[in-house]
């Protein structure tokens, strides 16, 4: 079972913040005072319209939640799809993912080299504990948690997790990394969250 999925709920990824305009990691971008769900919906500010379609075709897939992590790169007309995904018939965002880029005018090829995540209970078993570690802290989840999009994704590979998406302080990334190694059966975290403002003091 799926969850945290839809557009509506506490867990729809970044995607990761996921989905750059290049394959690098977001780098902020912007006035610093955006928080981090507006960077993580609008993306950076120098994106083509292009590349801002295919930004929203992603970020809008229906069953697009934390656990996965999904990122660009526009070369011309051509789309190269990149991230993470576990499996979970029926839902597919693997394949949905390449149709809607495939739908966005001015794309002419799209290659999916999205990486379809091992089946695997105990990866399941994690995913959804490492889901209550980090959002139900309540430094972190009444902040990110309840975003129509949380910025935080949670990646999980044969007991090796990933975070990958946005925070707004460094306070709030050491945070994140060491609720997520709290989790039972976890071989290792690695942190490939952005801070938007790293010298900003914990918030009051």
């Amino acid at each position: 079972m799926r969850l945290y999925s839809g557009l509506s709920c506490i867990a729809l990824l970044a995607t990761s913040f996921a989905m750059p305009q290049s394959s690098n990691p977001p780098q902020p971008n912007g006035p610093q005072n955006q928080n981090n769900d507006q960077v993580f919906l609008a993306g950076p500010e120098n994106a083509t319209q292009l590349a801002r379609q295919i930004r929203h075709n992603l970020l809008t897939l229906p069953y697009y939640s934390v656990f996965d992590d999904l990122y660009f790169n526009v070369s011309g007309s051509v789309v190269t799809l990149g991230g993470a995904c576990p499996p979970e018939p029926p839902w597919d965002i693997r394949s949905e993912a390449a149709a809607a880029v495939k739908q966005v005018k001015g794309v002419t090829q799209v290659i999916n080299n999205i990486k379809l995540l091992p089946l695997s209970p105990m990866d399941w078993e994690i995913r959804r504990a490492e889901v209550k570690a980090i959002y139900g802290d309540s430094e972190i989840g009444t902040r990110y948690g309840y975003q129509a999009l949380p910025s935080i994704h949670i990646i999980v590979e044969n007991g090796h997790v990933t975070l990958t998406g946005v925070v707004d302080n460094q306070f709030d990334n050491t945070l994140i990394r060491t609720r997520a190694n709290t989790v039972p059966n976890v071989f290792s975290v690695t942190d490939n969250l952005v801070v938007l403002n790293p010298g900003k003091k914990k918030e009051k």
